[in-house]
């Protein structure tokens, strides 16, 4: 799943880990930096077979759907007006909101990128999740890995701006 919010970050979540794979803080992110995220992701995870957006223009931009052809990725797009459909997403970037993006006052691209960072180590290596057993997600992930198969990551994500 993924999301890039009006704020200048992109939010990349995994649906089936509940990880948080990347926060993106920057001025402007178009289709093309989504997929230079995304591809730098896939270099530890492998190219999901599916991402989960909204209708936002870089979702929807000639550079991002090339990405997703490109790799056979599926392409989910929500129904406009329907963001329960990413539901996941749109949870995570209500925590993300209250918790961090509330929480602080940025007065430069360095810090924000910073504080950020923090924050999300923190919710995957740290916080325990119900939706994981009550252990954290990046701990849910590598026991799932070495369950099933030890070089196989799996990475649904869902994208958000």
């Amino acid at each position: 799943m993924v999301r890039k919010n009006p704020a200048g970050h992109l939010t990349v979540a995994d649906d089936f880990t509940h990880e948080c794979i990347d926060i993106t803080v920057d001025h402007g992110i178009s289709g093309a930096y989504v997929a230079r995220v995304l591809d730098q992701a896939a270099r530890f995870r492998g190219y999901p077979r599916a991402v989960r957006t909204d209708n936002g223009p870089e979702f929807t931009s000639r550079a991002f759907i090339a990405w997703t052809q490109q790799h056979g990725i599926t392409h989910l797009l929500i129904e406009p007006g329907r963001p329960m459909q990413n539901g996941y997403i749109e949870s995570f970037n209500g925590k993300f909101r209250d918790e961090c993006l509330n929480e602080h006052w940025f007065t430069s691209l360095a810090q924000a990128r910073e504080v950020i960072s923090e924050w999300r180590r923190d919710y995957n290596e740290v916080r325990p999740h119900s939706s994981c057993g009550r252990i954290p997600p990046a701990q849910f992930a590598a026991n799932h890995r070495t369950q099933t198969n030890p070089t196989a990551v799996p990475f649904n994500p869902g994208l958000s701006q």
